[in-house]
C-alpha cells in the first residue's frame, strides 16, 4: 500500500510539472505581450535571394493553390525561387508541372523537383532540395498553407537585422475552423498554442519550436546544425532544437498569420497527433544529451525544453492515475484529496491559455470557448493510442537517465 501511495504521488508530481508549465506560459505571455519586435526597414534593392520550398505528396486538390500563393509573394522576382518538392505518385505531379510551367513562361523561377524515391519522407525531400536552392534564406510552406503576399517582407528583414537568428516562425491561422465541431475544438487548442505559448517562449528567451511550415530558415543555420535528418518523425522540432543548442536564436511573429487547413476527419486528426507524439518521444531520446551538454543554453532553457519534448507523456501518466484513483480512495487516510486539490489549481493553466488566445484574436473571445468540453473529450479519446506510442518509445525517465549517463 505504501508503494501505491508513492507511485500515485510520483505520477501526480509529473503531471503537476506539466500543468505548472502551462501556468508559466500564461504568466510569461502576460509579462511580454506588449513588447512585439518591430520589423526593420530594408530597401527593396537590398533584399536577398529567397527560396520558397513547398513539400508535396499527393496534394492534387491544393497544389495549384500553393503555387499561386508562392508566385503572388510581394518580392523582387529575380531574387525569388520557388521549388515544389514533389514526392507524389498520383496526378499531383502533372498538375504541379503544368502550373509551374505556366509561371516559368511568364518569367518566374518556379520548378518541380522530383526524387527517385521517398526515402526520409518530408525530411528527405527538404534535404534533397537544399543543394538545388539558390537562396540565402529558405521559406517553407506545406501545400495547404496560403501565405499572404507580404509574408517575406515581414519576416526577411528580421533575419537581415539580426545575424544570430536561425529561423523565424509565423503563426498558423485556419481556413476551416467553423467546418465542424472537430475543427472548432482543434482551432481552440491551436490558437492557445500559437497565440500564447509560442509568443511566451519567444519573448522570454525559451527554446522555440519550428512548426514545419510558415517559417523562414537561414540556410547557414540549417547547414551548421547538421541539416535535415530523417531519424525522427518531427524533423522540424529536431532541427530547431539542434540549431538552438548550437547557439542560433529563434524568433516568433504572432502578428504574421498564415492560413492553413485543419484535419476535418477524426482519423486524420488522430494520425496527426500520433505522428507528433511519436516524433516528440524520438526527439527526446535523441536530443536530451545534446541539450544538457549545450554551452549556449542556460539551465532553465534546457529544463523547459526537455519538459516540452516530454509533454505527450502527460497522456499515459493521466491514464495510470485514473486506474489508481479507486484503490487510492479505498486506502485509509489517503492523501488523494490534497493531491487533487493542488492539481486542480494547477490545471487552470490550459483553460487560461485558451481564454487569453480567444480574447487576443476576437472581440468577445470568451464566447468562443464553448468547444472546450469537446476538446477535453478528444484528449481523453486519444490518450490510450498516444500512450501505446510511448510504450514503444523510451519513457521520459529512461531518456533523461540515458542523457545523464552520457554526460558522465
Amino acid at each position: 500500500m505504501v508503494a501505491l501511495v508513492w507511485l500515485n504521488g510520483l505520477l501526480s508530481l509529473c503531471l503537476a510539472v506539466y500543468a505548472l508549465s502551462a501556468l508559466l506560459h500564461v504568466v510569461l505571455y502576460l509579462l511580454h505581450r506588449r513588447d512585439p519586435p518591430a520589423p526593420p526597414e530594408v530597401p527593396w534593392e537590398a533584399l536577398p535571394t529567397v527560396t520558397v520550398q513547398i513539400p508535396v505528396y499527393n496534394e492534387v486538390h491544393v497544389v495549384e493553390r500553393a503555387i499561386h500563393a508562392a508566385a503572388a509573394l510581394d518580392y523582387p522576382r529575380e531574387r525569388l525561387q520557388v521549388l515544389v518538392l514533389d514526392d507524389s505518385d498520383d496526378e499531383t505531379t502533372a498538375v504541379a508541372q503544368a502550373c509551374a510551367g505556366g509561371y516559368r513562361a511568364r518569367g518566374f523561377d518556379i520548378s518541380v523537383l522530383r526524387r527517385a524515391d521517398r526515402s526520409g519522407y518530408k525530411a528527405g525531400a527538404l534535404a534533397h532540395a537544399l543543394p538545388h536552392s539558390k537562396g540565402e534564406f529558405i521559406a517553407i510552406f506545406d501545400a495547404d498553407f496560403q501565405p499572404q503576399p507580404d509574408f517575406l517582407l515581414r519576416t526577411i528583414p528580421h533575419l537581415l537585422a539580426r545575424p544570430e537568428l536561425g529561423f523565424v516562425q509565423a503563426r498558423w491561422a485556419f481556413l476551416n475552423p467553423d467546418y465542424s465541431l472537430l475543427t472548432r475544438a482543434q482551432a481552440l487548442a491551436f490558437d492557445g498554442y500559437f497565440v500564447i505559448e509560442q509568443t511566451a517562449r519567444s519573448r522570454a528567451g525559451l527554446m522555440l519550436i519550428f512548426n514545419g511550415s510558415a517559417g523562414v530558415w537561414r540556410r547557414a543555420c540549417i547547414e551548421d546544425a547538421g541539416g535535415w535528418q530523417c531519424d525522427t518523425l518531427c524533423e522540424d522540432l529536431d532541427l530547431a532544437f539542434r540549431a538552438q543548442a548550437a547557439g542560433w536564436r529563434p524568433l516568433y511573429l504572432p502578428d504574421v498569420a498564415v492560413p492553413s487547413e485543419l484535419p476535418p476527419q477524426i482519423a486524420a486528426f488522430k494520425l496527426q497527433q500520433a505522428r507528433w507524439a511519436q516524433g516528440a518521444a524520438q526527439s527526446l531520446r535523441k536530443l536530451a544529451p545534446r541539450l544538457l551538454r549545450s554551452k549556449h543554453l542556460r539551465w532553465w532553457q534546457k529544463g523547459l525544453g526537455l519538459i516540452y519534448l516530454a509533454s505527450y507523456m502527460a497522456h499515459p501518466v493521466a491514464l495510470i492515475l485514473i486506474v489508481l484513483a479507486l484503490p487510492m480512495l479505498l486506502l485509509p487516510h489517503s492523501p488523494h484529496w490534497i493531491v487533487g486539490g493542488v492539481l486542480g489549481l494547477l490545471y487552470l493553466g490550459p483553460p487560461l491559455i485558451y481564454l487569453l488566445a480567444q480574447q487576443r484574436l476576437y472581440r468577445r473571445g470568451w464566447l468562443r470557448l464553448w468547444p472546450l468540453p469537446l476538446l477535453v473529450l478528444l484528449g481523453i479519446g486519444i490518450a490510450w493510442s498516444l500512450s501505446l506510442i510511448h510504450i514503444s518509445e523510451p519513457t521520459r525517465l529512461l531518456s533523461i537517465s540515458y542523457a545523464v549517463f552520457c554526460l558522465k
